[in-house]
């Protein structure tokens, strides 16, 4: 059977239309930090984020820019109602046979035992390459059979304040490393700040620049991202987590305090009776909450969050969804505190500091505050820095806070 008649397979014909529809409308002229990272030779590639960071988008940009001959590979997402009669080795089978090769599988937390399908069409077809996505809280390498020595994995974070300058039409500016933003941020400012005014931007950032959909319909932004939040909540958590309706209200109560608090530093016992969660619960359920992209668990360097001890501060993931749920009731402090360990996790390990605000990678000691902070909490620190807002340029250990909007 020759390959180019794989259009009209009417097993597949809906799956085929819908790939062809989305990567021909596919937008190519910006594209996400992680598409040059990620090695798309390898055979099984897992790529997990939080809803509306941009998952789709890559894979349908990624088909659009190598595979001309749109015959050889296929998008799909697995909640699409086809999967309800057919199964994902069908599908593989299906388009093997007609010569397909590469497989790009978006949503796979919604279709049961994906895992394993995965891994059985990953040795039934060596010519065949799988790349999936999936929500954040996924753990690939712990699922139901072992697929870590097979798949390389990702994770894909929001915009960048530099993502967002560029994605925004502003300014294409290069990335930065934190070991060169600590040594030279005062010629890295000054050489921005002479192209653009970075202040009134950083602003824009905080409020809206997180989610590339805030182009899609601006006034619209804040409620699509709280609608972001609650399917979140109500698809995605129980698809990977089984989660009784009364839980999934206790969370979303759960997610409501935190989001007025300045920043939170959890009284776990306290916690738990305002939002009725058992203790032990709630400690991992705060942890699946860290995964989904909905908050951040901030603990000290001796503790593992993975080993579901009490974190130390909570804050929301990043400062779009502070503007959606705290609507009236933000607090500056918490604000800047949030994009910053927001924008160092990506690349680095961020834990409390008993001296100053956060400690990276075990080793540099940040204090967090405005133009006027001082560095008295941190003077006798070695390797210790303020990162401070409301300025465009630094001096000495204290730097621009906007600065670290450009580690990826």
């Amino acid at each position: 059977m020759h390959f180019r008649n794989i259009k009209n397979n009417t097993i597949m014909q809906s799956l085929i239309s819908t790939s062809d529809r989305l990567v021909q409308v596919a937008n190519c002229a910006f594209t996400r930090y992680l598409y040059g990272n990620i090695a798309w030779n390898n055979r099984l590639i897992g790529i997990v984020g939080a809803k509306g960071t941009g998952k789709t988008t890559l894979m349908l940009q990624y088909i659009k820019q190598n595979f001309p001959d749109s015959n050889k590979a296929l998008y799909t997402s697995l909640d699409n109602i086809w999967f309800v009669q057919h199964s994902l080795l069908e599908l593989a089978d299906t388009f093997h046979s007609y010569g397909g090769t590469h497989l790009f599988l978006d949503e796979v937390h919604r279709y049961s035992d994906w895992a394993r399908e995965i891994k059985n069409i990953y040795d039934s077809y060596p010519a065949l390459h799988i790349v999936f996505t999936g929500s954040s809280m996924l753990e690939i390498f712990q699922a139901s059979v072992d697929l870590s020595r097979r798949a390389i994995s990702y994770e894909l974070k929001g915009l960048s304040l530099r993502e967002f300058l560029k994605f925004d039409g502003k300014i294409d500016l290069p990335v930065f490393p934190l070991d060169e933003i600590l040594k030279n941020h005062r010629t890295i400012a000054n050489n921005i700040v002479t192209q653009i005014k970075i202040l009134p931007q950083f602003k824009n950032y905080l409020e809206y620049g997180y989610y590339p959909y805030y182009q899609e319909d601006m006034p619209t932004y804040p409620v699509r991202v709280a609608k972001s939040i609650n399917k979140t909540f109500d698809e995605d958590l129980p698809a990977i987590e089984p989660v009784e309706y009364a839980t999934i209200a206790k969370l979303k109560k759960l997610l409501a305090v935190i989001a007025g608090m300045v920043p939170f530093q959890p009284n776990i016992a306290s916690l738990s009776g305002n939002v009725e969660i058992n203790r032990n619960i709630l400690v991992k359920y705060l942890y699946l909450l860290d995964k989904a992209g909905l908050i951040n668990c901030i603990s000290d360097d001796k503790i593992s969050l993975e080993k579901l001890s009490k974190p130390d501060k909570i804050y929301l993931e990043n400062t779009n969804i502070i503007s959606a749920l705290a609507v009236g009731n933000q607090n500056t402090g918490n604000v800047r505190e949030t994009f910053f360990a927001n924008q160092l996790r990506t690349k680095h390990t961020v834990n409390t500091a008993s001296n100053g605000d956060f400690t990276i990678d075990r080793k540099f000691v940040f204090e967090i505050g405005g133009k006027n902070k001082s560095n008295s909490q941190i003077k006798n620190i070695e390797n210790s820095y303020i990162a401070a807002d409301d300025m465009e340029t630094g001096f000495a250990n204290k730097i621009p806070l906007w600065l670290f909007g450009f580690l990826y």
